[in-house]
Protein backbone atom coordinates (compact mmCIF):
# COMPACT_ATOMS: atom_id res chain seq x y z
CA UNK A 1 0.00 0.00 0.00
CA UNK A 2 2.38 2.62 0.56
CA UNK A 3 5.88 0.56 -0.61
CA UNK A 4 8.56 3.01 -1.29
CA UNK A 5 7.22 5.69 0.18
CA UNK A 6 9.46 7.69 3.19
CA UNK A 7 7.68 8.78 6.23
CA UNK A 8 9.13 10.85 8.95
CA UNK A 9 7.34 10.19 12.68
CA UNK A 10 8.26 12.14 15.35
CA UNK A 11 8.64 10.66 19.13
CA UNK A 12 8.71 7.22 17.57
CA UNK A 13 10.86 5.10 19.79
CA UNK A 14 8.10 4.44 21.97
CA UNK A 15 4.40 4.40 22.70
CA UNK A 16 1.88 5.54 19.82
CA UNK A 17 4.65 7.29 17.46
CA UNK A 18 6.50 3.67 17.08
CA UNK A 19 3.11 1.88 17.02
CA UNK A 20 2.88 4.67 13.85
CA UNK A 21 6.34 3.66 12.62
CA UNK A 22 5.58 0.10 12.65
CA UNK A 23 2.34 -0.19 10.72
CA UNK A 24 3.85 2.02 8.08
CA UNK A 25 6.67 -0.27 7.62
CA UNK A 26 4.36 -2.95 7.91
CA UNK A 27 2.56 -1.22 4.90
CA UNK A 28 6.28 -0.72 3.13
CA UNK A 29 7.23 2.30 3.89
CA UNK A 30 10.77 3.35 4.73
CA UNK A 31 10.63 5.38 7.98
CA UNK A 32 12.75 7.42 9.96
CA UNK A 33 12.58 6.84 13.16
CA UNK A 34 13.15 9.65 15.81
CA UNK A 35 12.88 10.65 19.95
CA UNK A 36 15.29 10.10 23.15
CA UNK A 37 16.01 7.02 24.80
CA UNK A 38 18.99 4.61 25.05
CA UNK A 39 21.13 4.30 21.82
CA UNK A 40 21.55 0.94 22.37
CA UNK A 41 17.98 0.44 22.83
CA UNK A 42 16.93 2.37 19.81
CA UNK A 43 19.23 0.71 17.51
CA UNK A 44 17.50 -2.38 18.13
CA UNK A 45 13.87 -0.81 17.71
CA UNK A 46 15.49 0.20 14.37
CA UNK A 47 16.94 -2.83 13.02
CA UNK A 48 14.03 -4.89 14.19
CA UNK A 49 11.90 -3.05 11.99
CA UNK A 50 14.20 -3.77 8.76
CA UNK A 51 14.53 -7.14 9.85
CA UNK A 52 10.64 -7.82 10.18
CA UNK A 53 9.13 -5.30 7.24
CA UNK A 54 11.82 -5.74 4.90
CA UNK A 55 12.22 -1.93 4.72
CA UNK A 56 14.60 0.55 5.21
CA UNK A 57 14.65 2.69 8.60
CA UNK A 58 16.88 5.22 10.22
CA UNK A 59 17.32 7.42 12.95
CA UNK A 60 17.41 10.50 13.98
CA UNK A 61 17.32 12.12 16.96
CA UNK A 62 16.37 15.51 16.40
CA UNK A 63 15.08 17.84 19.14
CA UNK A 64 11.59 18.54 17.91
CA UNK A 65 11.82 22.03 20.03
CA UNK A 66 14.20 23.37 17.60
CA UNK A 67 13.52 24.40 14.35
CA UNK A 68 17.34 23.83 12.69
CA UNK A 69 17.05 20.54 14.29
CA UNK A 70 13.85 19.76 12.76
CA UNK A 71 15.07 20.79 8.95
CA UNK A 72 18.34 18.84 9.74
CA UNK A 73 15.91 15.47 9.98
CA UNK A 74 13.99 16.22 6.95
CA UNK A 75 16.78 16.79 5.23
CA UNK A 76 18.49 13.59 6.47
CA UNK A 77 14.67 11.93 5.44
CA UNK A 78 15.58 13.17 1.88
CA UNK A 79 19.15 12.03 1.84
CA UNK A 80 18.85 8.53 2.72
CA UNK A 81 15.49 7.79 1.43
CA UNK A 82 15.57 10.18 -1.72
CA UNK A 83 12.02 11.96 -0.51
CA UNK A 84 9.75 12.48 2.16
CA UNK A 85 6.07 11.43 1.76
CA UNK A 86 4.79 11.09 4.81
CA UNK A 87 4.99 13.53 7.70
CA UNK A 88 3.80 12.17 11.14
CA UNK A 89 3.99 14.75 13.56
CA UNK A 90 3.75 12.73 17.18
CA UNK A 91 6.11 14.34 19.69
CA UNK A 92 4.63 15.73 22.60
CA UNK A 93 5.56 16.20 26.37
CA UNK A 94 3.11 16.97 29.20
CA UNK A 95 2.43 18.85 32.17
CA UNK A 96 -0.37 19.60 34.91
CA UNK A 97 -1.09 22.61 36.86
CA UNK A 98 -3.73 25.26 37.47
CA UNK A 99 -3.04 28.42 35.21
CA UNK A 100 -2.16 30.71 37.90
CA UNK A 101 0.76 28.30 38.92
CA UNK A 102 1.78 26.87 35.47
CA UNK A 103 5.42 27.51 35.43
CA UNK A 104 6.67 29.79 32.52
CA UNK A 105 9.61 26.89 31.49
CA UNK A 106 6.72 23.96 31.02
CA UNK A 107 4.70 26.35 29.03
CA UNK A 108 7.42 27.17 26.79
CA UNK A 109 8.44 23.62 26.30
CA UNK A 110 5.23 22.25 25.59
CA UNK A 111 4.14 25.10 23.24
CA UNK A 112 7.37 24.64 21.57
CA UNK A 113 7.18 21.12 21.21
CA UNK A 114 3.48 20.23 21.19
CA UNK A 115 2.96 23.42 18.30
CA UNK A 116 6.02 25.03 16.74
CA UNK A 117 7.67 21.44 16.24
CA UNK A 118 4.78 20.66 14.18
CA UNK A 119 4.47 23.94 12.27
CA UNK A 120 8.59 23.56 11.80
CA UNK A 121 7.90 20.29 10.77
CA UNK A 122 5.61 20.87 7.88
CA UNK A 123 7.40 24.07 6.83
CA UNK A 124 10.75 22.10 6.08
CA UNK A 125 8.73 18.96 4.34
CA UNK A 126 6.38 20.88 2.61
CA UNK A 127 9.00 22.20 -0.57
CA UNK A 128 10.54 18.58 -0.93
CA UNK A 129 6.93 17.28 -0.83
CA UNK A 130 5.86 19.97 -3.72
CA UNK A 131 8.23 19.13 -5.62
CA UNK A 132 6.85 15.62 -6.69
CA UNK A 133 3.13 16.85 -5.88
CA UNK A 134 2.81 14.50 -3.84
CA UNK A 135 2.50 14.51 0.38
CA UNK A 136 0.48 13.08 3.81
CA UNK A 137 1.07 15.18 6.95
CA UNK A 138 -0.42 13.48 9.65
CA UNK A 139 -0.46 15.10 12.79
CA UNK A 140 -0.96 13.76 16.11
CA UNK A 141 -3.02 16.08 18.07
CA UNK A 142 -5.53 14.76 21.30
CA UNK A 143 -9.17 14.59 21.96
CA UNK A 144 -7.91 17.69 23.51
CA UNK A 145 -7.45 19.37 20.01
CA UNK A 146 -11.32 19.57 20.67
CA UNK A 147 -12.20 19.59 23.57
CA UNK A 148 -10.67 20.74 27.35
CA UNK A 149 -10.25 19.35 30.35
CA UNK A 150 -8.73 21.07 34.06
CA UNK A 151 -4.93 21.70 34.53
CA UNK A 152 -4.62 21.05 31.09
CA UNK A 153 -3.47 24.73 29.79
CA UNK A 154 -0.80 24.56 27.56
CA UNK A 155 -1.61 21.10 26.64
CA UNK A 156 -4.73 22.16 25.38
CA UNK A 157 -4.10 25.27 23.93
CA UNK A 158 -0.94 23.74 21.24
CA UNK A 159 -3.37 20.96 20.50
CA UNK A 160 -5.99 23.04 19.58
CA UNK A 161 -3.51 25.16 17.95
CA UNK A 162 -2.41 21.52 15.92
CA UNK A 163 -5.89 20.97 14.68
CA UNK A 164 -6.45 24.93 13.49
CA UNK A 165 -2.66 24.63 11.86
CA UNK A 166 -4.11 21.67 9.96
CA UNK A 167 -6.70 23.19 8.45
CA UNK A 168 -4.74 26.09 7.16
CA UNK A 169 -2.22 24.06 5.70
CA UNK A 170 -5.25 22.17 4.23
CA UNK A 171 -6.52 24.96 2.40
CA UNK A 172 -2.79 25.96 0.83
CA UNK A 173 -2.13 22.58 0.09
CA UNK A 174 -5.68 21.78 -1.56
CA UNK A 175 -5.26 21.85 -5.35
CA UNK A 176 -2.08 19.89 -5.28
CA UNK A 177 -1.64 16.58 -4.04
CA UNK A 178 -0.88 17.18 -0.39
CA UNK A 179 -2.81 16.55 2.53
CA UNK A 180 -2.69 17.49 5.73
CA UNK A 181 -5.07 15.73 8.48
CA UNK A 182 -5.32 15.15 12.15
CA UNK A 183 -5.54 12.47 14.64
CA UNK A 184 -7.19 13.02 18.39
CA UNK A 185 -6.52 10.10 20.21
CA UNK A 186 -7.93 9.43 23.61
CA UNK A 187 -6.54 7.17 26.54
CA UNK A 188 -4.10 5.35 24.47
CA UNK A 189 -2.35 2.40 26.62
CA UNK A 190 1.34 3.38 26.36
CA UNK A 191 4.07 3.35 28.79
CA UNK A 192 3.54 7.19 30.02
CA UNK A 193 -0.29 6.42 30.83
CA UNK A 194 0.67 2.80 32.41
CA UNK A 195 2.95 5.42 35.18
CA UNK A 196 -0.45 6.95 35.35
CA UNK A 197 -2.27 3.93 36.06
CA UNK A 198 0.43 2.42 38.31
CA UNK A 199 0.50 5.93 40.62
CA UNK A 200 -3.18 5.66 41.25
CA UNK A 201 -3.19 2.62 42.24
CA UNK A 202 -0.21 3.25 44.85
CA UNK A 203 -1.59 6.59 45.80
CA UNK A 204 -5.33 5.11 46.72
CA UNK A 205 -4.24 1.51 47.63
CA UNK A 206 -5.91 -0.24 44.64
CA UNK A 207 -5.29 -2.95 42.22
CA UNK A 208 -3.84 -1.93 38.95
CA UNK A 209 -6.69 -3.19 36.90
CA UNK A 210 -9.23 -0.94 39.31
CA UNK A 211 -6.83 2.01 38.37
CA UNK A 212 -7.13 1.07 35.03
CA UNK A 213 -10.83 1.14 35.01
CA UNK A 214 -11.19 3.85 37.35
CA UNK A 215 -8.84 6.38 34.36
CA UNK A 216 -11.13 5.19 31.54
CA UNK A 217 -14.21 5.54 33.02
CA UNK A 218 -13.82 9.21 33.99
CA UNK A 219 -13.23 9.66 30.36
CA UNK A 220 -13.98 7.56 28.23
CA UNK A 221 -17.19 5.67 27.59
CA UNK A 222 -16.00 2.17 26.12
CA UNK A 223 -14.04 1.91 28.74
CA UNK A 224 -11.71 0.81 26.88
CA UNK A 225 -7.69 1.79 25.41
CA UNK A 226 -7.31 2.44 21.77
CA UNK A 227 -4.17 1.09 20.95
CA UNK A 228 -0.48 2.48 18.95
CA UNK A 229 -1.37 -0.09 16.31
CA UNK A 230 -5.13 1.07 15.78
CA UNK A 231 -3.95 4.40 15.61
CA UNK A 232 -1.16 3.97 12.92
CA UNK A 233 -3.87 1.53 10.91
CA UNK A 234 -6.07 5.49 10.68
CA UNK A 235 -2.55 6.57 9.47
CA UNK A 236 -1.77 4.38 7.06
CA UNK A 237 -5.38 4.69 5.60
CA UNK A 238 -4.72 8.82 5.70
CA UNK A 239 -1.05 8.31 4.10
CA UNK A 240 -3.21 5.89 1.39
CA UNK A 241 -4.39 6.97 -2.02
CA UNK A 242 -8.13 5.73 -0.56
CA UNK A 243 -7.49 9.56 1.56
CA UNK A 244 -6.46 11.39 -1.45
CA UNK A 245 -9.64 13.60 -0.89
CA UNK A 246 -9.59 13.76 2.96
CA UNK A 247 -7.77 17.02 3.81
CA UNK A 248 -8.21 19.55 7.03
CA UNK A 249 -10.13 16.88 9.26
CA UNK A 250 -9.69 16.31 12.82
CA UNK A 251 -10.13 12.51 13.41
CA UNK A 252 -10.84 11.48 17.28
CA UNK A 253 -10.24 8.03 18.43
CA UNK A 254 -11.34 8.08 21.89
CA UNK A 255 -14.08 5.52 22.35
CA UNK A 256 -16.87 8.23 22.51
CA UNK A 257 -15.00 10.51 24.89
CA UNK A 258 -15.80 13.75 22.63
CA UNK A 259 -19.72 12.12 22.22
CA UNK A 260 -20.57 13.24 25.40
Amino acid sequence: MLKGKAAVVTGSTSGIGLGIARVLASKGANVMLNGFGDAGEIEKIRAGIEAEFGVKAAYNGADISKADSIKGMVDDCVAKFGAIDILVNNAGIQHTAAVEDFPAEKWDAILAINLSGVFWGIHHALPHMKKKNFGRIINIASVHGLIASKHKAAYVAAKHGVVGLSKVVALETAETGITCNTICPGWVLTPLVQKQIDDIAAREGISVADAQYKLLSEKQPSKQFATPEQLGELAAFLASDAAAQMTGVALPMDGGWTSQ
